[in-house]
């Protein structure tokens, strides 16, 4: 929670520059996400919106979603003839070595944009940085509408009990993650683990949502209930490999 990040800046090997994948995962659940508002602005006139994008990481993914969440609200303004928002509170939530510095050196831009493409002054947005877990509470009880999270929720607040680097039994040595030759304890270990972890997300943000607030989220799974089908671990048995090349040199 202290030292994980994304690549930060916006250099060739920064997440900035390569998060094309993330890109377009945000990109199909776009008509969810619009669904999703529009129900909920359906039977309410919102004064303060508050919105979450919860690991937000860095780069031009940070505020797309925020803009399409405003597109849809400014969507609806104009169907209906009338204003159902009237400001948006918009929290940008990661871990704390997150590089906020590249969002909010973006703002301008972002705040120009609103004005030219939807008529938003400054004071109709409010963009705050929120650095922490979202595996706890971050926000005050009923304060957000929305909240949105896209390819983060796959990572664990933490490695499984019991498969520490300092163990007593190395259960999974060699490996990073389940693998083809991992046992069943291990397997159970990562469930228990992602149980824990999601159970506490979705508790905590039963406190921040208001009433009829809408979530939308995103992350990894896979077709099989094997998780060491190639499709699910492959990529993390090429990864071992490598760092445990790198550390025999």
């Amino acid at each position: 929670m202290q030292v994980l990040h994304m690549n930060k800046g916006n250099g060739d090997t920064s997440y900035a520059k390569n998060s094309t994948v993330q890109s377009k995962i945000i990109s199909v659940g776009k008509p969810i996400m619009k669904e999703a508002v529009l129900e909920m602005l359906c039977n309410n006139v919102i004064e303060s919106m508050g919105i979450a994008d919860l690991g937000c990481s860095s780069g031009p993914n940070s505020l797309s979603v925020i803009s399409e969440i405003m597109d849809t609200v400014e969507a609806a303004n104009r169907l209906l003839g009338r204003r159902l928002v009237s400001e948006f509170r918009v929290f940008l939530n990661d871990l704390y070595s997150n590089d906020f510095n590249n969002i909010f050196m973006s703002l301008p831009a972002f705040y120009d944009r609103l004005k030219e493409e939807k008529g938003l002054e400054f004071e109709s947005c409010f963009i705050l940085g929120a650095p922490g877990s979202f595996y706890g509470r971050l926000f005050p009880t009923n304060s957000l509408h929305v909240v949105h999270s896209s390819s983060s929720l796959h990572w664990l607040s933490q490695v499984p009990a019991g498969l520490e680097s300092n163990a007593l039994k190395r259960l999974n040595k060699g490996k990073l993650y389940i693998s083809k030759s991992s046992p069943q304890s291990v397997v159970d270990a990562y469930l228990l683990q992602f149980r824990n972890d999601f159970s506490l997300f979705i508790k905590s943000r039963s406190r921040e949502l208001v009433a009829g607030g809408r979530m939308v989220l995103s992350f990894m799974g896979r077709s099989s209930t094997d998780p060491t089908t190639e499709n699910s671990c492959y990529q993390w048995e090429l990864l071992a490999q490598a760092i445990m090349s790198l550390a025999r040199e």
